[in-house]
Formats: structure tokens, C-alpha cells, sequence
């Protein structure tokens, strides 16, 4: 029994959740989350119903059937959806840091352009559902509603430059510790 699956999801008063039946047989029903902060969408697993109380102000997630992969998928969408709507109501962020000698960020128009060491800069396209902010030339903080999507182009940044053993140098999310090995000692 899934003890995250049956814990109810709150859903604040500016979020407007929609439930609505798809023509799919793997999925015949989907759920939209509208707020501040964008729209999302997911499509829910035929073995699970959602019940949404009369005061609009829970959703509960409910397994049709007790199967090991009903009880599997019963925890992974109640978390899913409880996602999307923190994402529309309140955003998620993460920080990356450049950091070594000469690394820096720059925005130019719908694209992010990084300096990591290379002989060439980096530009990396920008989605829509994602937006940039960049304070001191090596800190970089990405924002948006789709935790999914956030942590993916977190991570291609991050993929340019991974966080080296000997001195540190890369991008590096914020709270992120390296743990430097020892370099080559010299002769005695």
C-alpha cells in the first residue's frame, strides 16, 4: 500500500484543476492544471481515478484495483500531480555556479550563451517554458513550472562542463560539493 499515493494533495486557491475524459484506451482521462505561473498538463493510467472534493480545495488519488503495478503507478502520480501544482502556483528554481577562470553566462535574446574554457563560446537555446535569470556573470538561476523540464536543462548545462576532481573548476548546482582528490605529490 502506498503511503504517498493516499495522502491528499492540497491545491491552493489561485490553481484551477480540470478533469476531463480523452477518447485513449491506455488513458482515458487527463488532468489540467492552470495558475500564476503557466498551464500543465498530464494524462492519468486507466488503473487509477481522481476525486476532487466539492470545495475544490483537495484532490485524492485513488487506486481502482490492488495490483503491484496499480500500487507502483498510485504513488508516482499522486506525486506527479502534487508537482504541477506546486509548479503553476509557486514555480521551481535551480542555481547553477560557473565556476574557474573566465566562466561566465550571458542571455541574448531566446538563447544562453556560456564561456567555460573552450576555444568557442557556448549557446544554448532557452525553451519557452523555462526562463533565465543571471546574476554576477556566474551564477545562473532557471525557473519554471515543469519540475521535469527544469531539471533536464539543468542538467545539458551542466553537461558542458561537470565539476572536475582536482581543482573544482565546472558548473556546479548550488548546495553541490566536490570532493577534491589529492594531485601528484612531488619527489622526496
Amino acid at each position: 500500500m502506498s503511503r504517498i499515493g493516499n495522502l491528499p494533495i492540497k491545491v491552493p486557491e489561485n490553481v484551477e484543476i480540470t478533469i476531463e475524459k480523452t477518447g485513449e484506451s491506455k488513458n482515458p482521462v487527463s488532468i489540467t492544471v492552470k495558475g500564476k505561473f503557466g498551464t500543465l498538463k498530464k494524462a492519468i493510467p486507466q488503473c487509477l481515478e481522481l476525486v476532487q472534493a466539492e470545495s475544490n480545495d483537495t484532490l485524492l488519488v485513488l487506486q481502482k484495483q490492488q495490483t503491484p503495478t496499480t500500487k507502483a503507478k498510485h504513488g508516482l502520480n499522486r506525486t506527479l500531480i502534487n508537482n504541477m501544482i506546486i509548479g503553476v502556483s509557486e514555480q521551481f528554481h535551480k542555481k547553477l555556479i560557473l565556476n574557474g577562470i573566465g566562466y561566465k553566462a550571458n542571455l541574448q535574446k531566446k538563447s544562453i550563451v556560456l564561456n567555460l574554457g573552450y576555444s568557442h563560446p557556448v549557446d544554448i537555446e532557452i525553451p519557452d517554458i523555462i526562463s533565465i535569470k543571471i546574476e554576477k556573470n556566474t551564477t545562473v538561476i532557471i525557473s519554471s513550472c515543469d519540475k521535469e523540464k527544469l531539471g533536464l536543462f539543468a542538467a545539458k548545462i551542466r553537461s558542458w562542463r561537470v565539476p572536475e576532481p582536482y581543482k573544482g573548476k565546472g558548473v556546479l548546482y548550488e548546495n553541490e560539493i566536490v570532493k577534491l582528490k589529492a594531485g601528484k605529490s612531488g619527489k622526496k
